[in-house]
């Protein structure tokens, strides 16, 4: 299980509420979750907001949880 597929799926609401925070114009459409797509959510953000996979994932690693 990769380090991202391991944060999204343990705190994917938490994940979800920064990404909106971080690019405001995604919707609940472009954070559809599936477990085992994560390849897929990262593309759709990538469209999105025109960021790096590299950045996406960079972002959602740098996340906190307790």
């Amino acid at each position: 299980m990769s380090t991202l597929q391991d944060k999204l799926k343990g705190n994917w609401n938490i994940v979800k509420g920064n990404l909106k925070q971080q690019w405001a114009n995604l919707t609940d459409d472009d954070l559809l979750y599936e477990e085992g797509k994560e390849d897929e959510l990262v593309g759709r953000l990538q469209q999105k907001t025109g960021e790096t996979k590299e950045k996406i994932n960079e972002f959602i690693d740098r996340m906190k949880f307790e």
